[in-house]
């Protein structure tokens, strides 16, 4: 890797000031996922056992600037303390007085870990305001990101205060993540199949041009396919189209066909008249006017199949996307019939974050994946070839 990680780095008495990820789903009290934590884990741990005090900084919802109690990390910080089995000194403010005394307070009572409050309760954080930026430096003496999932964006805890923090290091995590997906935009095991999905071309179309210059294979599913088919005119029914990405749905088809990439669409969908469990639904092959005014909401058993033939060989996956509603189970077998498959390769295999984690989760095949991202939009920014701030942000080596 082009920059220095957290494990080049001498952090025995040091303070290190950790930008993790924990922006976990959290209803009534309960943690829905709590992947993002896990995954910091290994960092937190080689910092700690290294002789490092631990700060470890986080957004957590949208809280637009202002404190928002609901949104506060304390019961965060309590759950990573039962997976640290370590005590975690919560500081009630990110910055200032309230920082620096849980600081000394973790050091003094011999923890050396300390979890600040809400960033984004700081309108300054998004802004990459740069005074607020020196604040949360000034408790610390060297900068590990370990947060992927924000490296898109250039806020102050993730690229601001890299001016006024060195090293600026990745974390064990992050660098886990740039070794596996660049990896495969750089130097793949062929064949490379790349499997995109989701509801929007114009949310990964950045995604496909990049990895069309790259993969062997490209399978389009879920909502985003009705534009491709819509643009070779086939019946669609009511199925999500962007009428303005039409023409760049042909120019990317035209594009796949001059250089001889396989660029596949599914060849039958689940159609039905309404998204909710319970609906009547049935299998049409595409181009069966019988959708009427009815939506595609899954691929169909004979997609599974064929995707799942051009996947047997594959030596390098990587999959973005659901194929389908996969969240209502009447409309899931497609999405679950491709984890599968993905499941059975042999070489690497890649999630690229977002909907398609739940994916592999809900089909039970999470544990025979190479990597799962915990990127999402990082991750769809870095497969579309654009430059991460976070990353660009720390020290080369």
């Amino acid at each position: 890797m082009a920059k220095l990680s957290v494990q080049d780095i001498d952090l025995k008495g040091k303070r290190a000031f950790v930008r993790i990820d924990f922006n976990v789903p959290f209803k009534d009290g309960v943690i829905g996922d709590d992947t993002r934590i896990q995954a910091a884990i290994p960092t937190i741990t080689y910092a700690l056992t290294h002789g490092a005090t631990v700060i470890l900084a986080s957004h957590f919802g949208r809280p637009k600037g202002k404190v928002v109690p609901e949104l506060s990390l304390r019961p965060i910080g309590e759950h990573l303390a039962r997976l640290v089995g370590r005590t975690v000194t919560f500081a009630t403010d990110c910055i200032g007085p309230a920082a620096a005394a849980a600081v000394k307070q973790a050091q003094a009572d011999g923890n050396n870990l300390v979890l600040l409050e809400n960033l984004r309760f700081h309108p300054e954080e998004s802004a990459n305001d740069p005074e607020f930026a020196r604040q949360l430096a000034a408790l610390a003496d060297v900068y590990v990101d370990d947060a992927f999932g924000v490296t898109h964006r250039a806020h102050a805890s993730v690229a601001a205060i890299t001016k006024f923090l060195q090293p600026a290091v990745a974390g064990m995590q992050l660098e886990e993540e740039l070794r596996y997906l660049g990896k495969a935009l750089e130097s793949p095991e062929r064949p490379f199949v790349t499997i995109v999905g989701g509801a929007k071309v114009s949310d990964k179309l950045g995604v496909v041009e990049n990895l069309l210059h790259r993969a062997d294979r490209v399978l389009i599913g879920g909502a985003m396919a009705y534009t491709f088919l819509k643009a070779r005119n086939v019946p669609v029914g009511r199925s999500l189209v962007e009428k303005d990405w039409l023409e760049p749905a042909r120019a990317i088809m035209r594009y796949a066909d001059g250089v001889g990439i396989r660029f596949e669409l599914p060849v039958d969908h689940v159609v039905t008249d309404r998204i909710e469990a319970g609906a009547p639904h049935e299998t049409l092959f595409i181009g069966d006017t019988a959708i009427d005014d009815r939506m595609g909401v899954d691929i169909g058993s004979a997609t599974v199949k064929i995707y799942g033939a051009l996947l047997a060989d594959a030596k390098t996956v990587v999959w973005n996307g659901p194929m389908g509603v996969f969240e209502i189970d009447d409309f899931a077998a497609g999405t679950t019939g491709i984890a599968k498959a993905v499941a059975n390769v042999k070489g690497t295999t890649i999630i690229g974050g977002g909907d398609s984690v739940a994916a592999v989760k809900k089909a039970g095949v999470a544990d025979r994946i190479t990597h799962i991202s915990v990127g999402g939009g990082a991750s769809l920014d870095y497969l579309g070839g654009r430059r991460l701030p976070g990353v660009e942000a720390l020290t080369n080596r």
